[in-house]
């Protein structure tokens, strides 16, 4: 029998969770990808937020070309910024106050960052957000990463100590946070991570992580690198759901199940964001469509 979150037809209060969901939603894409903006003001709302990742190998003037871009199509750019790749308390100084004059930043999305060794004195989101540098230059919207199934080289409970500090720090200093989740497969885990984070007195907004349209070897790639843990399980035990949850029926799965569970009332502001993993202009589509309430890409079969 199936689920409410998976029934072939909406309800009319699932389907109004859905499309609420869907128009708030933000996206991401790279620095390669910002060709591909003009096509998709046709299927995004103006001023929906867009993150500029921040990939191997990247400037910081690529990130702040990328936003201007952003910007110039009418959407609000939300860059990266890994602490660990900053140099000194002054780098970040001079970013937060570049992103914010030319593109006009309001929102970043602070995380650790790949590195292994810091370039300077940020092991951490939290030692930067500690600076107060991005206050400073009147950033005080604030993304953090969040791993609900973990992290390939984080403890669990070190991962939760730091979204507590976090939360505390931010309600001390005037900060509105936003914890924004690695992509998974099953919601489940984070649903479970979510009542959590509520019964802890965690009341800032919590966006689920989702992968656009994309294909297996590409998120199998991403989520083996940012340890998307309980969901490859669930893949690796029962091997026919691989193609039910990783092809274009993948996001319509997971936003039913995001959807049906904020009925409930008790899990506070949740969205969504979009990882796109090069398919852009795909995901803004799929987007589009779910904006109706039906969750199904307008290509996938019935």
């Amino acid at each position: 029998m199936s689920s409410p979150a998976t029934a072939s037809v909406d309800s009319a209060p699932l389907a109004r969770a859905i499309a609420s969901l869907a128009a708030s939603a933000s996206v991401e894409l790279t620095w390669h990808d910002t060709a591909k903006l003009a096509s998709c003001r046709s299927t995004l709302p103006p001023r929906t937020r867009v993150f500029v990742s921040f990939v191997p190998g990247q400037t910081w003037s690529q990130t702040l070309d990328a936003c201007i871009e952003v910007r110039r199509a009418g959407f609000d750019p939300v860059p990266h910024i890994p602490a660990r790749e900053l140099a000194s308390e002054g780098a970040l100084e001079n970013i937060a106050s570049q992103l914010r004059l030319r593109p006009a930043v309001r929102q970043v999305l602070l995380i650790a960052g790949d590195r292994v060794s810091p370039a300077g004195p940020f092991a951490s989101s939290l030692d930067a957000l500690r600076s107060g540098a991005l206050q400073r230059n009147g950033i005080i919207d604030i993304a953090v990463a969040a791993h609900p199934e973990g992290h390939p080289r984080i403890a669990d409970a070190e991962l939760r100590r730091a979204e507590k500090e976090k939360a505390e720090l931010a309600r001390a200093s005037g900060l509105r946070l936003t914890y924004v989740t690695q992509f998974f497969f099953e919601a489940d885990p984070f649903l479970a991570w979510a009542r959590q984070m509520r019964a802890e007195g965690i009341d800032a907004p919590l966006a689920a992580g989702i992968a656009g349209p994309a294909s297996v070897a590409t998120l199998a790639k991403f989520a083996l690198r940012c340890g998307v843990g309980a969901s490859m399980r669930a893949i690796g035990a029962r091997p026919g759901l691989a193609t039910q949850l990783v092809g274009e029926r993948d996001p319509g799965r997971l936003m039913r199940d995001v959807a049906q569970a904020t009925l409930a009332g008790n899990l506070g502001a949740v969205g969504l964001h979009f990882y796109s993993f090069g398919g852009l202009e795909r995901t803004c589509a799929w987007l589009a469509s779910a904006e109706g309430g039906n969750c199904r890409h307008p290509t996938a079969a019935p």
